[in-house]
Formats: C-alpha cells, sequence, structure tokens
C-alpha cells in the first residue's frame, strides 16, 4: 500500500514540540538564523566600521531593476549603488544573461557586495524569459508526495545561484481561507494551516540549502480577503486568537525550521491594531510586537513593496520608508525615492524616533546575511555558462513529476477514467483556448489519433459551438478541456459563459459521455462541478497539458487531491486514486536515466542519411521503462523537400509486418491452446500433406529452419514482357478482380490461392549434414498467414484490428492504407519500373503482398513509429497494455527466445548474434534483444534486459530500391548505439564486434 506522504508529513510536523503556534509561549525563544562566528562577525564588524554614517543607512534599501529596459535606468541603479550605498537590488524583469550581466556591474560598482533578490514563487519564469517554469504552489498543495516541493526548491536554489541571486522571495505561507482572494490564490499552498507550514518548510530546506534566504510571505498572513493590496488596503476583521489558530501556524513553522527571511503584508487588521498605523507593514505592534518579541523571529524582516500604491499614495516621499524602519522591518523593498528616505530616516533618528542603536544592530544583521550568503566572498556570476546551468534536463523531469502528483480526478462518477478498451470508446476531443500543435493535443493524440475536433476561443459565439456540436458524428465520449484560464474571481476564471453553456448542452445528452478537464486555478471548478467527470490540472503549461492526457488514458495514476474548498460538493481533499494502466508514457529521457545531450547524436545521424541521400526521411522512437523519452521525426517524403515528415506519417513496414502482424496472431493461437509449436504443419494445412513439406514442423518454419528458400516467383509469372497478364489483372474493379495492386489495378480473386499453390510446388533447400541450414524466408510466413487464417477462422486483416490494433487504439496501424488515409499522409516508396510501372505511395512495395492485394504474411502492414512502438511495447510487457491483458500466457517471451544450438533466432522475432563481427542490433545490446528489420528501411528492436525499445521508420527505397546507403553508412544500427551510450553504457560492454545492419534492407 502506497504511504499517505501528505499525513505523513503534517503529523510529524506536529508531532515536533513547540512548531506549530498553538504550541509556544509568548517569548519563546527561536533559533537565530543569522547568528554569527566570531570570525564572521570579525568580516561584519569591519566592513560596518569601513562605511560612512550614510553608507551604513544605505543597506537597508532594496530598489527595483530590470535587465530589460534601456541605458538610462541601469545608470540610475548604478548611481544609486555608488552615491547612496543601497544594500541589494531586487530583479523584477528581463533575461537571464542580460540580468547576470546587469548584476556584474552593479557588484562592481558597490563597496559592500550587494543582496540580489527576486520574485521566483514558482520558478525564474515569473521574472524572466526564456527560462522554465515548475509549478505554482496550488499545484504543490495538491500533490501527496511533499518531498518533491523540497526538491524544486533546491533545484530552484541551484539555479539563482548561477544567476547570482541570494534571496528569494518565497514561499508564499499566506492560508488562503477565502476564495475569492484576487491577488494570493494559486500562489498559496492551500486552505490548511497544517499542510501550508509542512510544504512551507519542505520549500525554505531546498532553498537555503542552496544558500539562498528565503522570505516567507506576506506576515501576518494574507489569504482572508477579497483585496488586491497592489490596488487597494485589504481590511482583515480577524483578531490575535484567529491569527494565532490559523495564519500564524505556517509562519512559526517557517521561524522555527530556520527561515532567514519574512516579508510583512500591506494589510490592515483593526482588531489586531488599534492604533493609527494604517498597515501592517508600518504596525510596531506586530512588527516588532507580534513577530519579533512574540514570536521570536531573528532574520531579516523585509517590507513588501513599498511602491504599492495601497501605501504609497498615504505619505510624502521618504516618510514611508522611515516609518517602516520605526515599526521594526529591516530591508525596505522597492523605495520610490531613496535620496528623500535617507533624509527622513536621518530626521526620525534626531528627533528620537528611529534609535541609532538599534539601526546599527539591524545593519549589522543585513551585513551578517551577506556573510551567510557568501558574499564575504563574492564572485561574479559567470554569463557565458548561465544558460546551460538554467537549463538542465534534471529540472524539466522535475517539474513533470510535480504534475504526475498533482493532476486530480475530482469527479469520476461512470468510472470512465481511465480510458480503457480504445476499440469501444469513440472520443471526440475539444479544447477551448489553446493550439492544435501544443503539447496536450499532441500527446492526447498518441493515444487515440484521429480529431482533435475544434481549437476554440474561449469567449466564442453560441454560434461556434453549435457547428462543433454538430460535428460531433458517433462519438460517445466528449473531452473537453479548457485552456488559458486566469486567477481572478470576479472574472469567472476566465471561463466564458458560451463555453459554460456548450459544455452543460454537452451534458445533457444522454448517447455521450462527456468529461471536463480544466487547465487552471482549481476554484475555477465551483462553475463545471455538474460535470460527472472532472479533473484539474492546476495549470496550462508544457509539464501540465504533457501530464493530463496521460492521466486520461491511464499511462499515469492520477494522485493528487485538491488543496482548497472549491464549494460545498467538492471539499478540501477531494480527490480520486485512478490506476497505472500500463501505456507508454511520454517524457524526458533524464526521467529514465538517458542523457539527453548524447541522445542528441541521433539527431546528427538522422540528418546525415538525409544528407547523404540513404533516405529522404525518417522517424526514430525510443521508450524506456514504457516511457518514450524521444520521437522526432526528419526530413521529406521526398527529395524535393516538398512534404516534411512528421509523427503522423505512415510509412510502409516491410518485413516488420511479420512480427507486427502474422506473429502476433501466431502468438495468439499458441495462448490459446490452438496451435502446438511441434505438430506439423500438414496437421493444420492438410494439403500440405502430398507436398514436400509434409513434415516440417510450426517451430521449424518459425524458426527459418524448415527448408524453405527465401522467395520464389510468384508476381513474374503473372507478367509477361513487361506487361501484366489479362487473365491476372484488370483495369476496373469488380468481384472477380478486387484486390487494387496499385491506383488503376485490379489483381483476380484467386490471386492469393495461386500464390499458395506456388508456395506448395516450391523446391526445398539441399539439407547440410541432414539438416536444412537455417535461411530467412518470405515462405514462413505466407505459410503462417495460411495456417492462422485456418485456425481463426477469419481473415489476418479481420482479426488483427479486431484483436490487436483497435483495442490498443493504433489509429495508423493498417494494411492497404489509401482505404482510410489521403495518399499525402504515406510516404512513398518505390518508382516501380518493372511490375506496376509507377511510383508507389500507399501501396504496399513488397510485389507479392501487392499481388494478393495488399495483405502478405511476410508484409503489407502501414503505421506510424508511435502505433508500432505501442503494439511492441505491448510485446514487451508479454501481453499486458491499457488495463488489458491481450496474451494470458508469457508468450512472447516464449517466442522470443532462441529454441535451438546453432540458430540465433526466436520464434518469428529475429535477434542479435553477438558471436558474429556484424549483425543487425549494436553489439551494446544485451544478446535478449529481439525485433525485426524491413526492406523498406525500417525496423524495431525490443530490449528485455534494459527495457528499451527502439523504431526506426524511414523509406531508403524512394525512388530507387537499389538504394543501399543506409546500411552502408551503418544507420540504424549507429542511432541504437547511441541509445546505450545515453544510457551509460560503454563499449566494454559489447556483447559482440562492432554491428552492421544486414540483408541489404
Amino acid at each position: 500500500m502506497r504511504p499517505n506522504f501528505r499525513l505523513l508529513f503534517f503529523g510529524l510536523l506536529l508531532g515536533i514540540g513547540g512548531l506549530l503556534w498553538g504550541f509556544a509561549g509568548p517569548g519563546r525563544p527561536l533559533p537565530d538564523p543569522l547568528a554569527a562566528t566570531p570570525a564572521e562577525q570579525q568580516w561584519v564588524d569591519s566592513v560596518f566600521n569601513s562605511l560612512t554614517p550614510d553608507q551604513r543607512l544605505g543597506q537597508f534599501f532594496m530598489v527595483a531593476a530590470y535587465s530589460n529596459r534601456e541605458k538610462a535606468h541601469a545608470d540610475r541603479i548604478e548611481r544609486l549603488v555608488r552615491n547612496q550605498g543601497i544594500g541589494g537590488v531586487m530583479f523584477l524583469q528581463g533575461g537571464p544573461v542580460r540580468q547576470v550581466l546587469l548584476t556584474n556591474r552593479l557588484q562592481a560598482a558597490a563597496k559592500v557586495p550587494l543582496l540580489i533578490a527576486t520574485d521566483a514563487e514558482w520558478g525564474l519564469d515569473m521574472r524572466l524569459d526564456s527560462t522554465m517554469h515548475f509549478a505554482k504552489e496550488m499545484t504543490l498543495g495538491a500533490m501527496d508526495d511533499p518531498t518533491l516541493v523540497q526538491q524544486m526548491g533546491r533545484d530552484l536554489g541551484r539555479k539563482l545561484r548561477a544567476l547570482g541571486v541570494h534571496i528569494n522571495f518565497a514561499p508564499v505561507v499566506d492560508v488562503n481561507s477565502n476564495p475569492n482572494n484576487p491577488v494570493i490564490g494559486n500562489r498559496s499552498f492551500g486552505e490548511d494551516q497544517n499542510q501550508v507550514a509542512a510544504l512551507s518548510v519542505q520549500y525554505i530546506k531546498g532553498l537555503q540549502g542552496q544558500r539562498v534566504i528565503a522570505v516567507a510571505k506576506h506576515f501576518p498572513g494574507h489569504g482572508d480577503t477579497d483585496t488586491d493590496s497592489h490596488k487597494a488596503l485589504p481590511v482583515i476583521n480577524t483578531d490575535l486568537a484567529r491569527l494565532e489558530k490559523v495564519d500564524l501556524v505556517p509562519f512559526q513553522a517557517a521561524f522555527e525550521a530556520g527561515a532567514l527571511g519574512t516579508m510583512v503584508a500591506h494589510l490592515y487588521i483593526p482588531l489586531f491594531d488599534t492604533t493609527d498605523a494604517k498597515t501592517t507593514t508600518l504596525s510596531k505592534a506586530l512588527v516588532t510586537g507580534l513577530l519579533q518579541e512574540k514570536m521570536g523571529f531573528k532574520g531579516l524582516i523585509f517590507t513588501d513593496a513599498l511602491n504599492m500604491r495601497s501605501v504609497s499614495k498615504l505619505y510624502k516621499d521618504g516618510e514611508l520608508d522611515a516609518l517602516a524602519l520605526a515599526a521594526g522591518n529591516d530591508v525596505l523593498l522597492f523605495s520610490e525615492d531613496v535620496p528623500a528616505a535617507l533624509t527622513r530616516i536621518k530626521e526620525a533618528v534626531a528627533a528620537g524616533k528611529l534609535q541609532q542603536a538599534d539601526l546599527d544592530a539591524r545593519i549589522k544583521k543585513i551585513l551578517r546575511a551577506k556573510y551567510w550568503a557568501g558574499l564575504s566572498k563574492y564572485r561574479p556570476a559567470n554569463p557565458l555558462t548561465v544558460r546551460d546551468s538554467l537549463n538542465d534536463p534534471g529540472s524539466r523531469v522535475l517539474a513533470q513529476r510535480i504534475f504526475e502528483h498533482a493532476v486530480t480526478v475530482v469527479k469520476n462518477d461512470d468510472q470512465l477514467l481511465p480510458f480503457r478498451r480504445l476499440d469501444t470508446l469513440r472520443i471526440a476531443a475539444i479544447t477551448i483556448g489553446t493550439q492544435p500543435e501544443g503539447p496536450y493535443a499532441t500527446i492526447f493524440n498518441k493515444y487515440q489519433p484521429g480529431s482533435v475536433y475544434a481549437v476554440l476561443d474561449r469567449y466564442a459565439p453560441d454560434s461556434t459551438f453549435a457547428r462543433i456540436q454538430a460535428r460531433l458524428g458517433d462519438a460517445n465520449v466528449v473531452v473537453v478541456s479548457l485552456h488559458q484560464m486566469n486567477n481572478t474571481p470576479s472574472h469567472s476564471y476566465g471561463l466564458g459563459e458560451g463555453a459554460l453553456k456548450f459544455i452543460k448542452d454537452l451534458q445533457a445528452n444522454p448517447k455521450r459521455k462527456t468529461v471536463v478537464v480544466a487547465m487552471g486555478n482549481a476554484y475555477g471548478l465551483k462553475f463545471l462541478e455538474s460535470a460527472r467527470t472532472l479533473v484539474c490540472g492546476y495549470e496550462d503549461h508544457y509539464a501540465a497539458q504533457l501530464v493530463v492526457p496521460q492521466v486520461l488514458f491511464g499511462a499515469l495514476p492520477a494522485r493528487g487531491k485538491l488543496p482548497v474548498t472549491v464549494s460545498p460538493a467538492l471539499k478540501l481533499g477531494t480527490g480520486l486514486a485512478t490506476p497505472d494502466l500500463h501505456r507508454l508514457r511520454y517524457a524526458s529521457p533524464e526521467r529514465e536515466g538517458l542523457d539527453s545531450r548524447i541522445l542528441t547524436q541521433i539527431d546528427h545521424i538522422a540528418l546525415e542519411s538525409i544528407v547523404t541521400a540513404a533516405t529522404p526521411g525518417c522517424q526514430v522512437l525510443v521508450a524506456k521503462n514504457g516511457t518514450v523519452v524521444f520521437d522526432q521525426s526528419y526530413g521529406y517524403a521526398t527529395y524535393d523537400r516538398s512534404q516534411p515528415i512528421t509523427s503522423s506519417t505512415l510509412y510502409d513496414l516491410a518485413s516488420v509486418t511479420k512480427v507486427a502482424g502474422t506473429l502476433q496472431a501466431v502468438m495468439y493461437l499458441k495462448d490459446q491452446g490452438k496451435v502446438n509449436l511441434d505438430e506439423k504443419v500438414s496437421t493444420y494445412l492438410p494439403e500440405m500433406q502430398r507436398t514436400n513439406k509434409r513434415e516440417m514442423t510450426v517451430r521449424d518454419v518459425l524458426l527459418h529452419q524448415a527448408g524453405l528458400k527465401p522467395g520464389i516467383p510468384t508476381w513474374e509469372r503473372t507478367v509477361r514482357d513487361g506487361v501484366l497478364k489479362p487473365a491476372y489483372y484488370s483495369s476496373l474493379q469488380s468481384a472477380d478482380f478486387p484486390n487494387e495492386v496499385a491506383p488503376g489495378e485490379f489483381s483476380i480473386r484467386a490471386a492469393d490461392d495461386s500464390v499458395w499453390a506456388w508456395t506448395l510446388r516450391s523446391t526445398l533447400l539441399p539439407k547440410v549434414r541432414g539438416k536444412y541450414p537455417v535461411e530467412y524466408s518470405d515462405l514462413s510466413f505466407i505459410i503462417m498467414k495460411r495456417l492462422s487464417e485456418k485456425l481463426l477462422g477469419q481473415k489476418l486483416e479481420d482479426f488483427l484490428p479486431r484483436a490487436f490494433y483497435r483495442p490498443l487504439g493504433l489509429g495508423s496501424m493498417t494494411y492497404n492504407p489509401l482505404t482510410r488515409f489521403p495518399k499525402d499522409c504515406i510516404a512513398p516508396t518505390e518508382n516501380d519500373t518493372y511490375y506496376r510501372r509507377e511510383q508507389l505511395q500507399g501501396t504496399v512495395h513488397d510485389q507479392t503482398a501487392a499481388l494478393v492485394g495488399g495483405v502478405g504474411g511476410h508484409a503489407g502492414l502501414f503505421a506510424t513509429a508511435n502505433d508500432l512502438a505501442v503494439l511492441m511495447q505491448m510485446n514487451l510487457q508479454n501481453g499486458q497494455y491499457g488495463g488489458t491483458q491481450f496474451f494470458q500466457s508469457p508468450v512472447v517471451t516464449e517466442f522470443s527466445h532462441p529454441q535451438v544450438a546453432g540458430n540465433k533466432r526466436g520464434l518469428g522475432w529475429d535477434r542479435g548474434d553477438p558471436s558474429k563481427p556484424s549483425g543487425p542490433t549494436t553489439n551494446l545490446a544485451p544478446a535478449s534483444t529481439f525485433g525485426h528489420t524491413g526492406f523498406t528501411g525500417t525496423c524495431v528492436w525490443l530490449d528485455p534486459d534494459n527495457q528499451i525499445l527502439y523504431v526506426f521508420l524511414s523509406n531508403r527505397v524512394y525512388p530507387d530500391a537499389g538504394n543501399i546507403k543506409l546500411r552502408t553508412y551503418n544507420i540504424r544500427t549507429r542511432i541504437q548505439e547511441v541509445i546505450y551510450k545515453a544510457m551509460g553504457r560503454g563499449a566494454a560492454q559489447a556483447s559482440g564486434a562492432a554491428a552492421a545492419t544486414v540483408g541489404g534492407q
């Protein structure tokens, strides 16, 4: 049973004596997070004594800086550093390299190194372009694993240090007890004070473990308000008893955990402070009396931004700064006029309103913070390496993990989630407020290829929604995802009335089930609570869009719970766990321990294949442990570069059909006990009893050791002098000529029987020392197709989609793709000048398969790399996939293992051969690797030891099947080798000599 991390952490927090405010008495001593050793204090005193009185006062000021503004702005900040000796800078907007350059410039101008701060609550992207997003605190509060909060804090702290930043104004430790709060909302961990306390401690430990000062804000709690303090002063009608019970709990926990900083909010709490202080920022009763004396906080106390109009409009220039110091604050954030403020402060000292000794003690506290942050040994940040430091692939993995643990299935009344048998569900996806090329739609279509029927504006007119409703056809499930929501309660969180009405209309249709996905603020769910199936993604950026479709389809389990009460029906803690159905997942390579930087070598090899005309384009997919970690398309369908290859391009699989088609049926029959591998094939196909093939067993045929020739003339018998014989072909399709060989050419209905008769009459290979040699043969799978169809009682093209392809959601895997897809979706193959005399595109390249109507036991299937990967992942999992057990026994393991000495092959599967200097797989792949290659330039390899799946699809035979550069340059095997290098497997682990692709394929 999975432990309840949320309860464990909150219980731990409650169990530590005195952590919560309710357990701490007045004057309870807290550790001084800035306590200095004698050596540290010596540095502090030395710096303090080197400063003039005005320079000392300058340490109180932290001004705002922007790295994306004009030169005059940077010059003005530098003058403040040089002339007023300000103690720090808070960066707000810009870019990472520009910020580092400006930081270094300002530090060079400073007599005492500056404390550099920023607001990066949910990631650097809160302030900087070209940087990544982690998650907002409401998302973190939904997770079932609080340790990820500390990991996020640690990773964020590492990035901040690379930028030269020492202070992060985070975490927000406000208890969001008012759903209509316009300024906190999803910036809070939630409404439960114990949960907020526990997660705040995790965040603080992560940041400060990287020597970044954490600032718990907004003291004494900004959660219970419906006013934006950036615009007006919020009034909170609460008293000390309420503060102690709710709002102060996370602050006390943060202070006990050693938080070095806290920020005082711009609030008015008349029941607490009855003096004429109009804001908590200026309340000595709160800042000195409550925060420092009663709660015992000894760290840095920051004002909230002093330029916020809710307070700045009440005072003359500089007055606010002096009053904030008098209240007990240490750092004056975002002062509007530093010279005027310095004058007001000195006037207050002269008037006895401020005590110089007290100011000096606070200045030394600031200097101790600088020492703690490492500024006694200041080194400038490196602008040349900062981008690499900020773009660590591991950070993307962490961001995705956060959402994997947060996404919440709020309602599942019809037990619809996760989607299981995809052949019974006709799913239509409608995205409102995002683009079809975004990650949400892209990942959704990996599981249910087909239409994302519409991409609509949130505020589209009713007529637009009506048109979409009419296009839903026979869909029995409609998934509506709502994107670009906002955090404004007064604007319904960005949910348009037309969209909400559209959802209600969908829900009113008894023939359809509707799934509603909110990719935004959880409070917006109150407008959607009538949905019977409701999912909350919390945010609408890349990681969230990547994860939510995977939860819908069961590739990832749902784990999250609502961290707030949305409505009486959707309370705090609501969230339904859903199972992992073991479908392919999608994530970055580092998620599964591969190095994405090494995997970029695949790009170079793939582009080499295109530049050298080994193939005009290709698809490459790599999965590890059931997670697709690499999925790229390269080049074009043809060398004229008119049709780019995409993940939706279908390729002719050629001989990969053997394992993706016919062998699946054979394994099914074995699994069902309907075929005995050691029985003679002639037992199942009596017509073989009067031929030279009467003694061959099923096992020998699958092992290519039954004496069958590699191939025999088939289509050649139907052509005379380059012209198709009328006895076999017609230019008109009819009951007698139903099989499309190529557009405008149809073969006779009996073509399959003719090929079978020629197969039966074919001669066998000569025996060597009493045994047939191992010789790869297409005839083996022509026989297996005949056997399978006899035992199944139906054609392969009917059985395989029903038993495998449709339940797996393989929308592209098919024979004869032109019956389902337009030609421009399919990569062309050969310009056939000798049989069909036309450029082949959508018609199977293999001539024998074409003769019999496109469905050969050895060739005929078309698919995308993703669909082939799904089928093969099911095989790698021995038949378990998507909540369905396709095989009841470990039949894939049985078939993929070597069977007899001297034959490296499995039953139907090809295998690498470490004993030879060359083979179809890299020598870094273990001997257990199995799969197949295809003549058109395709391959698929499954490594059960390392749980690796590798798919390569190309059309190297365009326009000439004589093109063997793909093999000559060893493209497929070199790409496979990169996969193992990305795992950290070196040449010393090789299981054989350097590998090369065999067979001219």
